[in-house]
């Protein structure tokens, strides 16, 4: 299996510097993963290190809590967009969803996936499972398909735990085959990586995928 089309090859750490960032593009770039996955102030020089390429730029918007109002994810997201990110991970309002305000949960996911499909670019959305009962998990694919959204993602990898096969299993059965499911947190070895994809992932988002396509 050709596992680097499947990685976003991330780097979303505080301390990031601009060497880290130009190397984490020339790895990507080598290995021909799908994307790298970067904070939204280093989309810009992502997307220039890229651009001969074919990996894609993702960023993220409301994260890493998903906490923030709808105009603010949406002005994040449209930045974002105009910097070159082609790609977006937003951060589902995981209150809003324990509160039963669905109707909330989905515009808020609608907002950011209108301004995204005028361009043409993907829109994922962390659920953070780990923080979720089997009902809201749920609810938040049936409240993502019905937004629009391209993908759901399990984790942020900053939460309490990351991925796991059952969570990926439930995705994918909730979301069907027109979606795409990203496993993501806490993945870092080339078997963990095959078992999510067997077992219903379509992308995996991990800071380990030079050791992923290396072993």
């Amino acid at each position: 299996m050709d596992l680097a089309r499947y990685i976003d090859h991330t780097l979303l750490k505080q301390d990031a510097t601009t060497e880290a960032i130009r190397h984490l593009c020339r790895e990507a770039a080598a290995h021909h993963f799908a994307s790298v996955c970067v904070n939204p102030c280093r989309v810009a020089l992502a997307a220039d290190l890229l651009k001969d390429a074919f990996v894609k730029v993702g960023t993220v918007v409301g994260f890493p809590l998903g906490a923030n109002e709808t105009g603010t994810k949406v002005f994040e997201a449209g930045k974002a967009i105009e910097a070159g990110a082609q790609e977006l991970d937003m951060v589902l309002n995981i209150g809003a969803l324990k509160d039963g305000r669905d109707d909330f949960v989905r515009e808020d996911i609608a907002a950011v996936v209108q301004i995204a499909k005028e361009q043409n670019i993907i829109v994922k959305v962390i659920l953070e499972t780990c923080l979720l009962s089997v009902d809201e998990k749920i609810r938040a694919c049936r409240l993502c398909k019905e937004a629009g959204a391209d993908f759901v993602k399990t984790s942020t990898g900053f939460s309490t735990s990351g991925a796991t096969i059952e969570d990926v299993q439930l995705l994918r059965r909730e979301v069907g085959a027109e979606m795409g499911v990203k496993a993501s947190g806490g993945i870092r070895t080339r078997q963990q990586a095959l078992d999510m994809i067997r077992h219903g992932a379509s992308r995996i988002g991990t800071s380990s995928g030079i050791a992923i396509v290396q072993s």
